[in-house]
């Protein structure tokens, strides 16, 4: 048993190494659900193997102790034989007299007993043989000093020896012969031979059979490993698509699971208090940026009103002081004085407007329109010669606010002829082009540029780069174009130009 808990405990070592060895190398590339599987049919090909090999040695144990009962028993029958003919003998049981005594009894006792048997006296010498005479040569005549020392020192008077022999192992048992009154007078040989082949074949039919019964073990493992696998990671999946899925500029759902395990439940609701604990800072974000821009918005719109204000009431001061109705000229300086009025009022007008657009969010009033003939109407309005239009097609349908969208072109125009105020050869590039299933419309001048320390502030609302204005344009125009779903972008080399490019998905077909 001491050697069935050391090889037991061997293949465990040799199969946690084994288990650690591919979880190192293998497992940490794999994903849960493939570590779960490949886990349990680990699981079940090591159970089989160390099911086969407790199978295997159980039956090489039973055997030897089949062989060791059977050499035993047979021993003791021939040793019974004997003391019974040693009682019936006219000859004295004398180590001398074992020649005569068992000249013809040793056949007997052989034939009953269905095995053959030698005889020894107590110094090793062949005494008789119960073995054919053409077989008594292989016996050996004398028998080694190392048999008859542990004879004597063993404690049941018996010495068993074991040879390998070809086919199989070969035993040979030694025991002391002993008169009526137990002293020793010689020394019984019984040869025997272990058949395996009995055994060994039911054990290879048992193990037939095994493996038929693992195989559909493994196939059953296989298919209970897949599901059972599928389902534990079934809510792990859902957790991780859901997250993938958590966007801080939309509301995001809440996971809701049902029968699910303890473990999983928990984290479930830690993450739907995190997306309410997200929503809710998010709310206060949103409010919070929203306040600052209208506040900053205010300063600004604030700032441009009170910029013609101070030159409109200096100018009343001066006129109230200077002015005389009698004067000849009066009619002439009333006029100028009102055309002063007149401009600055225009100038807040205008502010206010600017204002008034940028506030206004664009209705989602959609029209079928043909992008190519609405942007070449936007262009209308400018005088300028060097504007010009490039479109390939004639039609491309995008479902867009007709409004909107010439608000969108003209002031990206407005932008580019603005930027050519310095420009020897001013030259604006307006085209219209399809992109698989976008529509792409591009402002193209060859203006000042763009600095790069400017460039992530071009679209917020109160930034400009030039000397006028309030800076709402781009902004109003990314507005429009991301609430149609579009994208806007730029690129731009001081002193080269710039390209604006706004893309609109286009109109589906059975729109």
């Amino acid at each position: 048993m001491e050697f069935v808990f050391w090889s037991l405990s061997k293949l465990w070592c040799d199969y946690c190494v084994i288990l650690s060895q591919i979880q190192n190398e293998l497992f940490k590339k794999l994903s849960l659900r493939s570590r779960i599987f490949v886990t349990m049919i680990l699981l079940v090909l090591i159970a089989s193997v160390l099911i086969a090999g407790v199978t295997v040695y159980q039956y090489r144990e039973q055997s030897r102790d089949y062989h060791e009962q059977r050499l035993q028993r047979k021993e003791e029958q021939i040793l019974q034989s004997i003391s019974y003919t040693l009682r019936e003998t006219t000859y004295t049981p004398t180590s001398e007299n074992l020649q005569y005594i068992f000249m013809d009894e040793i056949y007997k006792i052989a034939d009953v007993q269905n095995v053959n048997f030698n005889i020894y006296d107590l110094e090793g010498t062949l005494i008789k043989s119960s073995r054919p005479s053409f077989e008594a040569d292989s016996i050996s005549n004398c028998l080694d000093a190392e048999i008859l020392n542990n004879l004597l020192v063993s404690s049941d008077r018996r010495h068993v020896e074991e040879k390998i022999a070809v086919g199989g192992k070969f035993k040979a048992s030694y025991s002391y012969i002993t008169d009526n009154k137990f002293k020793p007078i010689g020394i019984m040989n019984l040869p025997y031979f272990e058949d395996n082949s009995f055994s060994n074949m039911e054990l290879r039919e048992f193990l037939f059979r095994l493996a038929g019964v693992y195989v559909l073990m493994l196939l059953s493992a296989i298919i209970l490993a897949y599901f059972i696998s599928k389902y534990i990671t079934r809510s792990l999946q859902t957790l991780a698509d859901k997250m993938n899925q958590t966007d801080l500029t939309r509301r995001n759902e809440k996971i809701y699971i049902e029968d699910t395990s303890e473990e999983i439940k928990k984290l479930v609701d830690s993450y739907n208090s995190k997306i309410d604990e997200l929503e809710e800072s998010a709310t206060k974000l949103a409010r919070s940026e929203r306040e600052q821009a209208w506040r900053e918005m205010a300063k600004q719109v604030a700032h441009e009103i009170k910029n013609p204000l101070t030159p409109m009431r200096l100018s009343v001061q001066s006129f109230l002081r200077k002015f005389d109705p009698k004067d000849a000229d009066a009619s002439v300086k009333v006029k100028e004085f009102s055309d002063s009025m007149i401009q600055q009022i225009d100038t807040m007008s205008n502010i206010a407007s600017a204002f008034s657009n940028f506030a206004k969010m664009p209705a989602q009033q959609n029209e079928t329109l043909n992008v190519v003939n609405i942007v070449k109407l936007a262009l209308d309005i400018f005088n300028e010669d060097y504007i010009h239009f490039i479109c390939d097609e004639e039609e491309i349908v995008a479902k867009l606010d007709r409004t909107q969208l010439i608000r969108v072109v003209t002031n990206l125009v407005m932008n580019a002829t603005q930027a050519m105020n310095d420009v020897e050869s001013p030259r604006i590039l307006v085209t219209v082009v399809s992109e698989e299933e976008k529509v792409k419309i591009s402002v193209a001048d060859n203006g000042i540029g763009i600095a790069d320390e400017v460039k992530e502030k071009i679209f917020e609302p109160k930034f400009t780069t030039k000397t006028s204005g309030m800076g709402l344009g781009l902004g109003m125009v990314k507005n429009i174009v991301e609430n149609y779903k579009g994208t806007i972008d730029f690129t731009s080399q001081v002193g080269k130009g710039t390209v604006f490019s706004v893309r609109f998905p286009k109109a589906s077909k059975n729109s």
